[in-house]
């Protein structure tokens, strides 16, 4: 059944399809959020995504747009985390906080998977988050440029230059690591 269907059948009070599409779409949310967040703040953050998208989802006025506006919401949700988190290590002293975080992550996913996993995803946590975004979000969420686009509130041209800079700087950090 395609999103657009099951979206129309949310929007008229069929909770058999809510659960469908949450079945279909919670992987895909809770990796892009995972990949934006660590793993703690994962889980809550992809809570608050489905939680707005079940307020939000009578109001959709696009059904057959469901995926760029379920990242955006996503987006959104980890955006505020991230406001939160800066916020908080802006008011605390301790320094060293995102470097331990980004390090607990590569242990996290490196003892679960091969070297060449995990040296990836050391890269992508080492690029600027502008740049980890557009890569998540068009090679791991497999979304068009122009829904990315979307997704970011930026223009296509704007997400090209972001995919080639992501690139280029990923190349460059697995480059450092050894790793080609």
């Amino acid at each position: 059944m395609t999103d657009e269907l099951l979206v129309v059948r949310c929007q008229l009070g069929e909770r058999e399809a809510l659960a469908e599409l949450v079945r279909a779409w919670h992987d895909p949310v809770w990796t892009y959020v995972r990949r934006m967040l660590d793993h703690g703040d994962a889980d809550d953050v992809a809570q608050e995504v489905w939680l707005a998208v079940v307020r939000g989802l009578p109001r959709l006025r696009e059904p057959g747009r469901f995926a760029p506006w379920l990242f955006t919401i996503a987006r959104r949700a980890v955006t505020n985390r991230l406001r939160e988190e800066y916020g908080r290590q802006e008011t605390t002293t301790a320094s060293g906080q995102v470097t331990e975080h980004a390090d607990e992550q590569v242990v996290e996913d490196g003892a679960e998977v091969m070297a060449d996993r995990a040296a990836l995803v050391a890269g992508l946590s080492g690029l600027p988050l502008v740049e980890r975004e557009i890569l998540v979000l068009f090679y791991l969420e497999d979304l068009s440029i122009e829904d990315c686009a979307q997704i970011c509130a930026i223009p296509v041209g704007t997400v090209k230059s972001r995919l080639s800079r992501a690139r280029r700087l990923l190349r460059e950090q697995l480059g450092e690591r050894g790793t080609r």
